[in-house]
């Protein structure tokens, strides 16, 4: 879209796609010139009340000089901006910058006036809320940091916008008429209202596919196979409590029904009384844009489109792709697609498998979202797998396979399950993450409340699968990983290992610690528990063994006893079969250890079996159904109980065929459980009095002026020192020597003793090459070592010698930060030396860092026992330590024209530190950040 501006060219950045609070869609954007005939069929929809509302007297219709104000703008003291569905104009709002007498002004002037108009059908679906978001953000783009509006008092609606936004505001009442004036710098209120919005909406959009009333089958074929008449007699055998409707535009005229359903030839020739809420689309890609077309016009609220060939197919495909999804968006629908496996909701009022699994899963607690799915039947079939298999039984709750997920995606899935009363646990297989950032946010915000468990696949080749668009990352896996623990997800490396974990959340409570008690009738399998239990960190207790000869009354008592014992947090059990072993015998033990687990039901038991069959099938049978007790850490949100006892209230003992998969899954799960309990006080962001934040912001709009490249620049090191200082990070002084007269004068000005560096790009950080010499204590050793580097490493200009003070000494360390596309803002720490970096023992956090976190991060390196006295040196000053990772983190925070830190090395001795080296990189701030307004992913 192109149109002429006075001062800026048309803002392409300020579109966007929304949810609205009903889950529909629409597209904000700027209002152009083109935009005449839009605005007056807007505005003769609305109804009279809200144009008196809007202009304060009777305004039946617009001027054309009304008409022409508002889609004429300059985009900077002049903005209009507009909600459309189908093309059409919603809603609009506008802004007009004032002076301090409410007259038209410029820049500097930074207070504007806004008003809204949202036409009367679409009122009460947060299209103002979210309009005022964008319109807040423009704003704030252009310098404007305050909005006034002006309401009448009957005008209830518009008035709770603005109040409940969350900002900082001031209200008063003068002539009939309701002035607000407020800040738009984001506030913990303002972020936590447009957060909470933004997760009923999405919740909503995923709740309008999974729940729908009715669903039209487009592409089911007259004859048996098939997608289209696959998913459709899926849907059937399910027991789908809605409407169906069998769509082909093949059907001849008079075809009326397709083995009992409706059957029409179109969407648009269902009764219009019938609502259609959900279209699965199956059919070739070519014909799927008219399908797209008609489902829109009929008021489909979603798509789930199976057929492929889109960007998995290349090029074309790919275009194909955007289009599908700008296509559905501006008819406010929302797409699982394309080349989706489909969607499953065992709830007993909606029973839908609009997929293509042949059976319809076993209703249970856990919800399932796959990007593949192929891996996605892999997980159905392990999770309901009965007796011979893998674990037992257990069923799921909803089941999405995103197939390219274009549109809906694992972010939009968690939006639904953080508050889904048939959800205790999550588990997904991602193949990609688009949006990380946003993930890792929602992901800890999730498992506070509910288990999450992730498998990723493609993890060590650096590149998403074919159809996945996703924002490059220059993080290694192993640090998006890290992030992701630290958000509490339960990362696993395998599908097994996500089913292993899945079941024992489902199935039992968490841990209170990491202490194990193990029991059994087999000494050796017992003593391979425990050194699996040493190997993944838990805390066992040497094994019990009951010998061979061991009844099912004997397991009881044992399992009784452990579970008593106040130093016990868990117990695994290994149960070895006897020769000739009765299968009656099974359901006995099973019987006995239920009985026993149910006494202490605030601790998990595990069964170690070597024959899992009959065992693990009598387990799930034999099933404590006791609440659970006071005092019990449950893995989730506890479910009402039902008539026939579900899967959530009955205490299912989770069989494994290896110890080391038990293990494994309880260590995970213990983990997790200390997360919990460590987010539920979570640690602070200080304040610093000697922060000047103003300060370093002018400094850093007067280092970046004139600079366009977006990659931005690295600064010199006496600007990087000032900035640093800005924020209590001195760095101590270096100056240069070029020549050993130089250097002899450095070294009378700094004073001795002092160290000769190379900085040299090929030798910087890299002592073991011999290009620093130390402890230099008077003008004769620096000038002999300062001919001994040029004799042995090259001349002075190759070499770029320093001369520095020396520092106390100490356990060399390295602080990072970055500020990656994906992840966003990361704090990095380890020691420095080759060895740390060869085994990449470097910890992660999310910036902005706690105090918590700084503690955290200092602790979870392998070699942090050299920082605390390892083998009797003396421990290093780690609060100073954690001090300076704060301080990093508040400037990276505060300012988001500093995507890169490096402090290499810092010098922690035992009392306090001292940076060496650092380098600071700037870059202009990117449009929006992430207290930019909700939108969802562009189309790519």
């Amino acid at each position: 879209m192109e149109t002429p501006s006075d001062r800026h060219a048309y803002p392409a950045h300020w579109e966007a796609d929304v949810v609205l609070r009903d889950g529909g869609t629409a597209r904000i954007r700027p209002i152009t010139t083109e935009d005449a005939e839009r605005l007056t069929s807007f505005y003769e929809q609305v109804s009279d009340e809200s144009k008196y509302y809007r202009f304060f007297a009777p305004y039946p219709r617009l001027s054309d000089k009304d008409v022409h104000r508002f889609t004429h703008h300059d985009y900077v003291d002049r903005v209009g901006l507009a909600a459309t569905v189908g093309g059409e104009f919603i809603a609009t709002v506008r802004y007009d910058r004032i002076d301090a007498k409410g007259m038209p002004a410029s820049m500097p002037a930074d207070e504007a006036e806004v008003a809204f108009l949202v036409q009367d059908a679409h009122q009460g679906r947060g299209v103002a809320s979210a309009l005022l978001e964008h319109i807040a953000a423009v704003a704030r783009e252009r310098d404007i940091r305050r909005f006034a509006a002006e309401v009448l008092p009957a005008n209830t609606k518009m008035i709770k916008v603005f109040t409940d936004a969350g900002y900082t505001q001031k209200r008063s009442f003068e002539d009939g008429v309701v002035r607000l004036e407020f800040d738009l710098e984001p506030t913990e209120a303002s972020l936590a209202v447009q957060r909470a919005r933004e997760q009923r909406a999405e919740a909503r959009s995923v709740q309008r596919l999974l729940a729908p009333g009715s669903v039209a089958v487009i592409g089911a074929g007259r004859a048996p196979g098939g997608v289209g008449r696959s998913v459709l007699d899926n849907l059937k055998d399910a027991g789908f409590t809605g409407r169906m409707y069998a769509v082909n535009k093949a059907y001849p005229e008079d075809f009326k029904e397709l083995d009992g359903v409706p059957a029409y030839r179109s969407v648009r020739d269902i009764d219009p009384a019938d609502h259609v809420d959900l279209a699965v689309v199956a059919v070739p890609a070519p014909y799927v844009p008219e399908v797209v077309a008609e489902c829109g016009e009929r008021g489909v609220q979603g798509l789930v489109v199976i057929s492929a060939g889109y960007a998995e197919s290349g090029a074309e495909g790919r275009e194909r792709q955007r289009e599908l999804v700008r296509q559905a968006r501006s008819y406010g629908m929302r797409i699982v697609g394309p080349n989706a496996f489909g969607v499953v909701n065992t709830s007993p009022g909606v029973r839908l498998n609009a997929s293509l699994a042949p059976e319809m899963p076993r209703a249970g607690r856990i919800g399932l979202f796959a990007q593949s799915g192929a891996i996605g039947i892999a997980l159905l079939a392990r999770l309901q797998r009965r007796g011979g298999g893998v674990t037992g039984l257990t069923g799921v709750s909803t089941f999405v396979s995103a197939g390219n997920r274009a549109d809906v995606s694992g972010n939009d899935v968690l939006q639904y399950w953080y508050d889904d009363p048939d959800t205790d646990v999550a588990l997904m297989y991602l193949e990609s993450i688009g949006n990380p950032r946003k993930f890792t946010r929602l992901a800890r915000r999730t498992a506070a409340a509910k288990p999450l468990v992730v498998v990723q696949g493609a993890r060590h080749s650096g590149i998403a699968p074919t159809g996945h668009a996703v924002r490059a990352t220059r993080l290694p896996y192993a640090t998006v990983s890290a992030l992701l623990r630290q958000a509490g997800v339960i990362r696993v490396d395998t599908i097994t290992e996500l089913v292993d974990a899945g079941l024992l959340l489902a199935r039992q409570p968490l841990p209170a610690g990491p202490r194990v008690a193990i029991l059994g009738n087999s000494e050796s399998l017992g003593l391979l528990t425990y050194d699996v239990c040493l190997s993944e960190g838990l805390r066992p207790k040497p094994p019990r063994d009951l010998t061979t000869g061991a009844s099912a009354q004997d397991f009881r008592a044992a399992l009784e006893d452990a579970l008593a014992d106040d130093k016990t947090d868990a117990v695994v059990v290994t149960a070895m079969p006897t020769v000739g072993e009765d299968p009656t015998e099974d359901a006995e033990l099973a019987a006995a250890l239920s009985a026993a687990a149910a006494t202490v039901p605030t601790k998990p038991v595990l069964v170690v079996h070597v024959e899992l069959g009959g065992l693990a099938e009598a387990l799930s049978a034999a099933a404590s159904t006791g609440p659970n007790a006071p005092g019990a850490q449950p893995a989730a949100r506890p479910a009402p109980a039902a008539e026939d006892a579900p899967e959530r209230t009955r205490r299912l003992i989770p069989a494994y065929p290896a110890a080391e998969r038990a293990v494994r899954a309880l260590s995970e799960v213990a983990k997790y459980a200390q997360w919990r309990r460590d987010a539920a006080e979570p640690g602070k962001v200080p304040e610093y009095d000697d922060i000047d934040e103003a300060g370093a912001a002018t400094l850093i709009t007067e280092l970046l002026a004139g600079e366009d490249d977006p990659r931005g620049t690295e600064l010199a090191p006496d600007a990087a020192r000032a900035l640093l200082a800005r924020y209590g990070v001195d760095v101590r002084a270096t100056l240069p020597a070029p020549d050993p007269d130089e250097a002899a004068a450095a070294a009378r000005t700094l004073g001795y003793p002092v160290a000769l560096k190379t900085t040299a790009p090929h030798l910087r950080h890299r002592p073991d090459l011999g290009g620093v010499r130390l402890d230099l204590a008077n003008e004769g050793e620096l000038r002999r070592a300062y001919e001994e580097l040029c004799e042995r490493l090259g001349a002075p200009a190759e070499l770029r010698p320093v001369v520095q003070a020396m520092a106390p000494r100490g356990v060399d360390t390295v602080v990072r930060a970055v500020i990656d596309p994906a992840a966003g803002a990361v704090l990095s720490f380890g020691l420095a030396g080759a060895a740390s970096e060869l085994l990449g023992d470097t910890a992660h956090r999310l910036i902005p860092v706690t105090d918590r976190d700084a503690q955290g991060i200092v602790r979870s390196i392998k070699t942090a026992p050299i920082l605390f006295g390892w083998r009797g040196s003396a421990p290093v000053d780690t609060p100073a330590l954690e001090e300076l990772l704060q301080r990093v983190s508040r400037l990276v925070d505060d300012h988001p024209e500093v995507v890169g830190v490096a402090l290499e090395p810092v010098v922690v001795a035992q009392h306090g530190l001292t940076v060496l080296g650092a380098s600071v990189r700037l870059a202009p701030p990117p449009a929006r950040d992430d207290l930019g307004p909700r939108t969802l992913p562009v189309a790519y």
